[in-house]
């Protein structure tokens, strides 16, 4: 089992500091949630809370991911960095590749782009993007991404992307594993469909399961299953090395989890950050490694 420290809600300037700490304290990588801008009213609702609100309250720190993911990457030596998750098709699929290669080498391909397709109509209509299409062009935009990254004079003619023969470098010298995020039914098809890996939202452990059990399913009728495939979850209910190790059973390859809470509650002091990390390091990371 691997574990994947979340930054959510975080403030910027702690996740330097927290980054070489999770490099050399065992876990596996980092992940960065995704929001351009938090409108102070959202005609969206919020789809995983039962009563629409945000989980987050306003100025709350949202850096880019990829930048972010830059600066890390020039501080630690072996962190993994992810996503929870990149919503992708609110942005063009041009730049969006040209970031994740760059980060990619300056990473020394450090990264696993983990994509979901958004929920906020509100931050599509911002950025100048089709909401109601986002789907079917988060599929194109990763077979774009993918040719792009060849570094290879490459064309595309596709129903909302077409370009004429290309090349985009400097690319990455590995392929770039892409994971789906969602947990609908749309997104977990597309994870067994296109991905080499899925991630679920907030759930209980049986729902994370289930969710596998019908991703299997699916890997098999579009005959991927015989491909690597990863998951990384964020349980709900399951917060000790019994109930991860169950969820490894299951499937589950990568736990998210946000440690501080554990041992000093709602403080977002930064020793209190430094600590959390190294203490669920030698508590739950060393003894689901044996």
């Amino acid at each position: 089992m691997k574990f994947v420290l979340s930054t959510s809600f975080s403030t910027v300037s702690h996740l330097t500091e927290l980054a070489p700490v999770a490099d050399t304290h065992g876990w596996h990588a980092m992940s960065f949630s995704d929001h351009v801008v938090n409108p102070e009213t959202i005609r969206t609702p919020y789809p995983y809370t039962e009563d629409g609100t945000r989980r987050w309250q306003a100025f709350t720190d949202w850096p880019d991911p990829w930048v972010m993911i830059g600066a890390l990457a020039a501080i630690t030596d072996n962190l993994r960095f992810t996503n929870n998750v990149f919503v992708l098709p609110m942005r063009n699929p041009y730049l969006v590749a040209k970031a994740i290669s760059t980060a990619a080498i300056l990473s020394n391909n450090r990264i696993t782009p983990a994509f979901g397709v958004g929920w906020s109509k509100d931050e599509f209509e911002l950025m100048g993007q089709d909401f109601h299409t986002r789907g079917k062009r988060a599929d194109e935009m990763i077979e774009v991404m993918r040719l792009l990254w060849s570094g290879e004079m490459v064309s595309y003619q596709g129903n909302h992307y077409q370009f004429e023969p290309m090349e985009m470098n400097p690319a990455p010298t590995a392929p770039v594993p892409i994971w789906i995020g969602g947990i609908s039914e749309p997104a977990m098809r597309r994870a067994a469909r296109v991905a080499d890996g899925w991630v679920s939202d907030l759930q209980t452990s049986a729902e994370i399961l289930e969710s596998i059990s019908r991703i299997t399913q699916w890997r098999k009728e579009y005959g991927r299953d015989q491909q690597p495939f990863e998951v990384m979850a964020t349980p709900s209910d399951a917060w000790d090395v019994d109930g991860y190790k169950r969820l490894q059973d299951g499937g589950v390859t990568h736990i998210m989890t946000m440690p501080w809470p554990f041992y000093h509650g709602s403080s977002d002091k930064l020793e209190h950050k430094i600590d959390a990390i190294k203490r669920f390091s030698d508590d739950v990371i060393s003894r689901c490694q044996d």
